[in-house]
């Protein structure tokens, strides 16, 4: 006999969840990202058991799961999008606002 689910994950309660990984990571000393990764591999494995399960949400699990195997997901983020690390980001947006400013 199979079993139809009719569960299906919204963006808010991901996010809840997502937070309660981050909490726990917070209280970490060493890695801290320890409990954010597990929460996105997790759900990687369940995309890949019951696809149906995200179809109201579009996350890309394997690229959380990469970022948050990196030394710093943080910098991982900001080479993804700006090709910089963090620091860099700010070191040229604060650049761009001393500009700004003596403009």
């Amino acid at each position: 006999m199979s079993k139809i689910s009719n569960f299906r994950y919204a963006k808010e309660s991901l996010f809840i969840e997502f937070n309660g990984a981050k909490s726990k990571d917070e209280q970490l000393k060493g890695r801290k990202y320890k409990h954010r990764l597990a929460f996105c591999q997790e759900h990687l494995e369940h995309s890949k058991t019951n696809p149906e399960w995200y179809e109201n949400v579009d996350i890309n699990w394997e690229n959380l799961v990469k970022a948050y195997s990196a030394p710093d997901p943080r910098d991982h983020f900001y080479m993804t999008v700006f090709g910089k690390t963090y620091s860099e980001k700010m070191a040229e947006s604060a650049l761009e606002k001393d500009y700004g400013e003596n403009a």
